[in-house]
């Protein structure tokens, strides 16, 4: 096997710009390709989970009859199946053949209640929350790790923008024209892998951006205290309407379930004198409510969460971040006072802001929850973003010095021209994406600070 000086230093100003530039490439690569194997392997996993199984067990079978049974009814047995429980949420059915689910806490603890509509027998009940779906959401979202599990993959995430913008300067064509970029070359050994991962990386690179940046919007730097704090629904725009102290947020049990632009943004309040015609007449009860969501446009499946305080509403809501339908453009979310049945809050997609719209329409894709063809686009996604993780290796395997104790990076070039372009990049991706700056910051430091200063060490790690 031939090997390559990884110290030999580059000539010419392009060649100096391509060794910087696959250098980074090299190291940025070298932190993330875990994490991204692990994002691509359970991101798919949870596709297929919930279109061939549900999220929560909302494909649960029921023979089809003429007329179902009044929701009270439904609710009533639902609570009676768990002693000392308490009716938290009903999920109607999305189709006359399965099941109708409510979400019933009992002892600090989430249970889904599955119920036929047309006889008010419980066919089963489970733990909300704790099925495979859910298992692999966990390693999804934060690696089980809580707090910890988030920023580390923030920071992964973020990497892999550099990752992405190195990635294509190197692969971008110069002399070899767009066919050799964008069509693999046939060729043996390493070659044929570099093709493969370069041609795959060109193609994938703009699903790639758009999936990080959409699974961002949900970490808790970038997005909730930069993105999302100032993209949440205005509340003003709820004329003279009480406000409780507590926001959409407090709805979410565990995973995400409330649309991300009104997730900051306070919930209404019961007892006041504002809001629109709802309930007409009669006792505002759980069978009333549901008449009002089917009266206002609510089809099919929709969600109908119970009030649990002195000021708190009825809210009804579909979206398709929950798989209550598969068109964002169609979410909803409509807030009833539980004294007076008057409507205090409707808020439709054309009402989020321009980024609240952006992710409505980005969860949905990012999530697969536009019907099958997405199912299946984001698995050729996930796809190849383990090959590009598998190539890696593979290449760095191909190229390895004969002797231990060397990673085989390229060299950083000396004089390298341009420099003071590439560090103002360099500071717009650390301002726009803090997890980012902060590992960079902390590579620089090592690289000048500690390892400059022993050259040995240095020459073995690099």
């Amino acid at each position: 096997m031939t090997q390559t000086d990884t110290h030999a230093q580059p000539e010419g100003g392009a060649n100096k710009l391509y060794f910087a530039a696959w250098r980074w490439h090299f190291y940025a690569g070298l932190c993330v390709i875990p994490f991204l194997t692990i994002l691509a392997v359970t991101g798919m996993a949870m596709l297929w989970i919930a279109w061939i199984d549900g999220r929560d067990g909302e494909r649960t079978a029921v023979i089809p009859q003429e007329i179902a049974l009044p929701v009270s009814a439904q609710a009533q047995a639902a609570v009676a199946a768990i002693p000392d429980g308490t009716l938290k949420q009903y999920v109607a059915p999305r189709t006359d053949d399965v099941a109708a689910l409510f979400r019933v806490d009992a002892d600090g603890d989430a249970i889904m209640v599955a119920v036929d509509p047309y006889t008010a027998k419980v066919i089963e009940t489970f733990p909300r929350r704790s099925g495979w779906y859910d298992f692999v959401d966990g390693i999804h979202s934060d690696l089980m790790l809580g707090v910890t599990g988030d920023r580390m993959l923030e920071t992964a995430a973020s990497l892999t923008l550099v990752l992405i913008a190195t990635g294509l300067y190197m692969w971008w064509p110069r002399q070899a024209g767009w066919r050799k970029a964008l069509v693999p070359g046939f060729a043996k050994g390493r070659a044929l892998w570099k093709s493969l991962h370069g041609v795959v990386g060109i193609w994938v690179s703009l699903f790639l951006v758009f999936f990080l940046i959409s699974g961002l919007a949900w970490a808790g730097i970038w997005g909730g205290k930069l993105v999302q704090a100032w993209s949440q629904f205005p509340a003003e725009k709820w004329d003279n309407v009480p406000l409780s102290d507590e926001t959409h947020a407090s709805m979410n049990h565990k995973r995400r379930e409330v649309p991300w632009a009104l997730e900051q943004t306070p919930l209404p309040a019961s007892g006041g004198e504002a809001g629109a015609v709802g309930v007409i007449g009669g006792m505002v009860s759980i069978d009333a409510i549901d008449a009002l969501a089917r009266e206002i446009g609510f089809e099919a499946r929709y969600q109908l969460n119970v009030p649990q305080s002195e000021t708190g509403v009825w809210t009804l809501s579909r979206d398709s971040m929950s798989t209550d339908s598969t068109d964002p453009m169609t979410d909803r979310t409509v807030h009833v006072d539980q004294y007076s049945g008057k409507i205090l809050a409707d808020v439709r997609y054309e009402d989020y802001s321009l980024a609240g719209k952006a992710m409505a329409v980005g969860i949905a894709l990012h999530m697969g929850t536009l019907g099958f063809w997405s199912v299946v686009a984001n698995t050729l996604v996930c796809l190849s973003v383990i090959f590009l993780s598998v190539s890696a290796v593979v290449l760095w395997w191909k190229r390895r010095p004969a002797w231990a104790g060397r990673l085989s990076a390229p060299p950083m070039p000396k004089e390298m021209p341009l420099w003071q372009g590439a560090a103002l990049v360099g500071l717009g991706v650390s301002m726009a994406f803090p997890m980012a700056g902060v590992a960079l910051l902390c590579v620089l430091t090592l690289d000048v600070v500690i390892l400059s200063k022993l050259p040995k060490l240095r020459y073995s790690l690099t």
